[in-house]
C-alpha cells in the first residue's frame, strides 16, 4: 500500500493533518520518534492513580469557532478557568495583574476599574512601540511590578533578560482593571474528560492510518517515497542538518516529580517563583485541573534548560535571523509536496488551539489548491 500522506511527528499538528487526510480518504503514514503518541500534550495515570501531564500544564483555550468544533468531536470536555499565583514578597498575589495584585504587594485599596486605570497610567512607562520585552513589560505593568514579578522570572525561563527577547514575550502578560484572576479571557476555557492522550487515540484510530511509533525520520527517510505530500513537525534546522551552520535555540523543560499524603500541597494549580534564589521557576499541582479526589497529591517543579526535547522557540533576534534561512529553503520544497507545520517547524510560540487552528488551516488551504 502505497502512503500517500507521509506526516512526522503525532502531535497536534501531526495528529490534526492525518485525521483530516484519512478522513477524506487518503492513506497516512505516522512517524513518531517517541514511543506515544500526543507530543508534549501525552498525559497519564500515575502510579497512585492521579493523572499527571509528562511534560507540564497543558491549558485549553480558544475563541475559534472552528477549532472548538473539531475538538470537541474527539472527546467530553469540563469547563476549566485556569488561575495562576505568584510568590512575591512572601505573598501569593493573583496573575493577571489585577486589582488584587496591586493592592497586595503596594498596600493600596484600589476599588474600582477607573482607580485601577488611574493607577496604570501614573505607574506604567510611555513606550509607543517596544523593541524588546523589558519594554513591553514597563509600558504594560510598570517598573516595581517588572522588577518583582516578571524581570527574574523571564531571566530564569529563558536564561536570557527581557531586554535581549523580543517584545512578544511579555505581550502575553495579561491585565485586568478589575478583580478578574483567571489567567484566559477566552471564550471556550475547558479540558478533556479523559485526558489529551485519549484525544490522539482518537484520532488517530482510522483504518487509513498507520503510526509507527520509535522511529526517526532520518533513519528511515530512504524508505519514505512516492508520496503525495510529506509534512514535518519537528525542528526545521534539524530537517536540513543544520545547513547553515547555527542551530535554532529552544528552550526545554525538565521535572523534578513528587507525591506528597496530603490532598493538596499549594493554593493553586501553579505557583511562580521569581526569585533568582529558587531554581525551579514554578510548581504544578495537577490534581487541580481534574479536580480528583484522591488522598494523596502529585507536584511538579519545573526547570528551565537548553538540554532535552524542544519545547519553545526563542523569540530573539538572532533566531529569527537563522530562522529566515531555513524559511526559505522550506518554501522551496512545496512544489516536492514537502510542507513544514507547528511550533517547533514554523518557529512560533503556538498556544494549543493554534496550533491546531495551524493545521486545520494548512489542511483547508491544500484542498482548495486542487
Amino acid at each position: 500500500m502505497v502512503n500517500e500522506i507521509v506526516i512526522i511527528g503525532a502531535g497536534i499538528s501531526g495528529a490534526t493533518l492525518a485525521e483530516r487526510y484519512a478522513s477524506s480518504g487518503k492513506h497516512v503514514l505516522v512517524i513518531e520518534k517517541r514511543g506515544h503518541i500526543g507530543g508534549n500534550c501525552y498525559d497519564r495515570i500515575n502510579e497512585d492513580g492521579i493523572l499527571v501531564s509528562e511534560y507540564g500544564a497543558h491549558l485549553f483555550h480558544t475563541n475559534y469557532e472552528d477549532v472548538w468544533e473539531y475538538v470537541s468531536q474527539f472527546s467530553e470536555w469540563y469547563p476549566y478557568e485556569h488561575r495562576v499565583l505568584s510568590s512575591v514578597d512572601g505573598k501569593l498575589v493573583p496573575i493577571p495583574v489585577n486589582i488584587d495584585t496591586v493592592n497586595a504587594i503596594f498596600d493600596t485599596r484600589i476599588n474600582t476599574e477607573e482607580e485601577m486605570q488611574k493607577w496604570l497610567d501614573e505607574n506604567t512607562e510611555k513606550i509607543e512601540n517596544p523593541k524588546n520585552s523589558e519594554e513591553s513589560a514597563l509600558r504594560r505593568v510598570g517598573k516595581v511590578l517588572y522588577e518583582k514579578m516578571f524581570r527574574n522570572y523571564t531571566k530564569k525561563q529563558w536564561d536570557m533578560w527581557p531586554n535581549e527577547l523580543e517584545a512578544s514575550v511579555m505581550d502575553r502578560i495579561p491585565v485586568r482593571t478589575n478583580h478578574d484572576d483567571r489567567y484566559f479571557s477566552d471564550k471556550y476555557q475547558a479540558l478533556p474528560k479523559d485526558g489529551y492522550a485519549k484525544i490522539f487515540e482518537r484520532m488517530l484510530d482510522h483504518p487509513n492510518i498507520t503510526v509507527r511509533l520509535e522511529t526517526k525520520y532520518e533513519d528511515i527517510k530512504a524508505e519514505v517515497s512516492g508520496f503525495e505530500k510529506l509534512f514535518f513537525t519537528g525542528p526545521i534546522d534539524q530537517f536540513f542538518e543544520y545547513k547553515f551552520g547555527e542551530k535554532l535555540q529552544y528552550r526545554s523543560l525538565r521535572f523534578e516529580w513528587e507525591t506528597h499524603d496530603k490532598e493538596y500541597y499549594q493554593s493553586s494549580s501553579v505557583v511562580n517563583y521569581p526569585s533568582l534564589d529558587i531554581p525551579y521557576t514554578r510548581i504544578i499541582e495537577y490534581k487541580y485541573f481534574t479536580g480528583q479526589k484522591h488522598p494523596k497529591t502529585v507536584i511538579s517543579k519545573e526547570y528551565s534548560s537548553w538540554e532535552g526535547e524542544p519545547y519553545y522557540p526563542v523569540p530573539s533576534e538572532r533566531n529569527r535571523r537563522v530562522y529566515a534561512k531555513y524559511q526559505t529553503e522550506a518554501e522551496k520544497l512545496e512544489n516536492d509536496g514537502i510542507y513544514f507545520v507547528g511550533r517547533l517547524a514554523n518557529y512560533k510560540y503556538f498556544n494549543m488551539d493554534q496550533a491546531f487552528k495551524n493545521a486545520l488551516d494548512l489542511f483547508d488551504s491544500l484542498k482548495n489548491k486542487k
